[in-house]
């Protein structure tokens, strides 16, 4: 049982419990007894319903905000209890918080019959969205669509509001943009924040059909712990290998809108970047850490390309493990500085000469990444408000590293960083 449930997110805890509700087993190290019989997560199973989602809960644990799968379990036609999964509300907090849509946005889960699963920010209280427009005339109309909100029923702001159904589960994904604040620039700069709104969206449906497969796929059986083990295996790599399609899929829908116009190269490499971070993951089957050199190389010829330049790279890189979760940063880093040199080192040539390195640093624990050119130099005090530079200060920052720029007979951007 430990060994099936090693795999679980962290905060994501399971618990079986017996036909009277008494709790049998639990990853919960805090777990007291608490009354669930007249919890619907339970009472659905109980009732006859094989599997259940709950809506948005406020835990008798621990009183935080939580959402349940439950599965009956059932011996020779008698329901002798259930499995369950309590999944924090906060889980996709560290997805949301680095896809900074500006103003008071919103992210959201809610399930089919309209109730409110999961929220950031956090709600403070669970919400029917059955009365609402969305279930009342757009989810009837099509599955996925925009369409501008004059009042949240949440919270009353007006949003630019783009949903999906997740095909296959009982849940709608909801990515809600501040419409004042679309605005406040261009007026003309609101199609392109759509655009970034169907990739919010696009990876909130593959995030919700993984966690609803993903805890299915616990079956809390000694003699089906073994295969449940290789199944989860099997669908992260579908899950990576699909991610990479759709954010494909996008970059083809950036390029037919806004090829052209400013902002296109600097959008597209970026999502480049985060293309080939998932690549490595599924290609090498390697979900906790990948090899950072093989990552850095592919990122930057992936730039290199975008910008259709002719530059001669010369790659010194020591293989060293990156762990997923700052595997996204890396890679947006690179591309950020890469692309600067693209920008500014050779202004008058598409072609010039790059050194990338990537080797052990003096600091126990850390590695020294060094990009370095041979051209007339690049001024980062000159845009130093610009999205790049806020973007390399953040992947530092996720990095746990420093970072600073040399003028040496070019430009050399060197940075100390953490990569597990």
């Amino acid at each position: 049982m430990d060994v099936a449930t090693q795999g679980l997110p962290s905060g994501v805890q399971a618990y079986v419990v017996d036909a009277e509700g008494r709790t049998l087993y639990s990853t919960d190290p805090e777990i007291k007894p608490v009354d669930i019989t007249d919890r619907d997560y339970f009472t659905a199973v109980r009732d006859g319903q094989t599997e259940y989602v709950s809506s948005l809960l406020i835990s008798r644990l621990n009183g935080d905000q939580i959402f349940v799968f439950s599965r009956r379990i059932v011996r020779e036609g008698r329901f002798m209890g259930a499995i369950m999964v309590s999944v924090p509300a906060g889980i996709t907090r560290p997805i949301w918080e680095t896809v900074d849509l500006g103003g008071d946005y919103a992210i959201s889960f809610v399930r089919d019959d309209g109730m409110l699963v999961a929220r950031y920010p956090l709600p403070a209280t669970t919400l029917d969205m059955s009365g609402y427009i969305l279930f009342t005339k757009y989810l009837k109309e099509a599955p996925a669509g925009t369409y501008r909100a004059e009042t949240s029923p949440m919270d009353g702001v007006r949003r630019v509001v783009a949903y999906r159904r997740v095909e296959g589960t009982p849940f709608i994904a909801v990515a809600a943009a501040d419409y004042e604040f679309l605005i406040q620039p261009f007026r003309q700069t609101l199609l392109m924040l759509g655009v970034v709104a169907f990739i919010i969206i696009g990876g909130a449906a593959i995030a919700g059909w993984w966690i609803l497969h993903l805890l299915r796929a616990q079956e809390l059986q000694s003699a089906q712990l073994a295969k449940a083990l290789e199944t989860n295996e099997m669908l992260l790599r579908e899950i990576h290998h699909r991610v990479k399609n759709n954010l494909q899929s996008v970059m083809s829908l950036v390029r037919l809108q806004m090829r052209g116009t400013e902002g296109f190269e600097a959008l597209s490499s970026r999502i480049k970047s985060m293309i080939a971070v998932h690549e490595q993951i599924y290609k090498h089957d390697a979900y906790a850490e990948i090899d950072a050199a093989e990552l850095i190389r592919a990122v930057v010829c992936s730039a290199i390309s975008a910008h259709d330049a002719k530059f001669h790279v010369d790659f010194e890189l020591q293989s060293a493990p990156v762990s997923a979760d700052k595997a996204t940063a890396l890679a947006l880093l690179v591309n950020e500085v890469v692309t600067n040199a693209i920008k500014y080192a050779y202004p008058e040539s598409d072609e010039g000469r790059l050194l990338v390195a990537l080797t052990p640093s003096e600091e126990p624990g850390k590695s020294l990444l060094t990009i370095s050119d041979e051209g007339v130099g690049f001024d980062a005090s000159a845009v130093s408000s610009g999205t790049g530079t806020r973007l390399i200060d953040g992947s530092v920052r996720q990095l746990d590293g420093t970072y600073k720029f040399q003028s040496q007979a070019g430009t050399q951007f060197s940075a100390t960083v953490t990569l597990v």
